[in-house]
């Protein structure tokens, strides 16, 4: 007998291992969102033509010793100024009006970007030393006024203000560090693409576009006027919407020096 239940024991069939199943799916993998889906991006190309790539790849290493500095955050704020001198979105001071947006992680340096309108690509993409929560948030509390500068080129030169490559920057008065232009990424492109039916807003774009350490990924949108003052000059003034004199204000200088 004892033979027999040892030949039946080693012939059969073994019992299945426990650790061949299919492990239950875990809480976290049932209730994540799904992350947003990326559009195509079919921005129209932008009639402002800007010089090849060739001027990127000349100041790429200061862009990357650019990006190891610190950031410099003093206070960048002036009093709100009183009285409806910007009451409507109107033209007044008999310049183009264009689309700009402020756009970054909340704890890193901003980009600036200007378009001819909501559906082109932009003909003009800053990454400036002042991190994007800290630049909306005292946005919020009166006028802002940000002035690039750079040296004065020879009569000759041909060079337009908006394709000069690095800017010394000044927030209200106070040296900030640089400015540096640079071409859109594929990131980039894809908020801008994302923000095209948006004319004036602030806000974070969804949260799984957040980044671990800098933040979430916030912006604004409004129309400027695109003052063009000389070749050595040029203006950006922040157009307020109708009725809406005690919003936030930016004016964005360049100059030649």
């Amino acid at each position: 007998m004892g033979s027999l239940h040892e030949s039946q024991t080693t012939t059969g069939q073994p019992p299945p291992s426990p650790t061949t199943g299919q492990p239950p799916p875990s809480p976290a993998s049932v209730n994540t969102c799904p992350p947003t889906v990326r559009m195509p991006i079919n921005l129209q190309p932008a009639n402002s033509k800007s010089k090849q790539n060739s001027t990127n790849k000349l100041f790429g290493k200061f862009r990357s010793m650019f990006r190891s500095f610190p950031i410099i955050v003093p206070s960048c704020k002036m009093p709100t100024m009183n009285g409806n001198h910007r009451t409507s979105e109107t033209i007044i001071h008999g310049g183009i009006r264009i689309t700009g947006t402020l756009f970054g992680y909340r704890k890193a340096r901003v980009n600036l970007a200007f378009q001819e309108d909501s559906k082109c690509h932009p003909f003009l993409l800053l990454e400036l030393a002042i991190p994007t929560g800290k630049l909306l948030q005292d946005m919020g509390m009166g006028l802002n006024r940000i002035a690039l500068e750079c040296e004065k080129h020879s009569s000759n030169d041909k060079t337009k203000i908006v394709d000069e490559p690095i800017w010394t920057l000044f927030c209200n008065g106070k040296k900030m560090g640089y400015g540096v232009k640079r071409d859109p990424t594929d990131d980039d492109l894809y908020v801008i693409q994302m923000l095209h039916s948006v004319s004036v807003a602030v806000g974070e774009l969804p949260s799984d576009m957040s980044d671990p350490q800098d933040g979430e990924l916030s912006y604004m949108r409004a129309h400027f006027e695109r003052v063009i003052g000389s070749k050595d000059s040029e203006t950006y003034y922040m157009m307020m919407p109708d009725g809406n004199s005690n919003g936030p204000e930016l004016s964005v200088f360049f100059v030649r020096v």
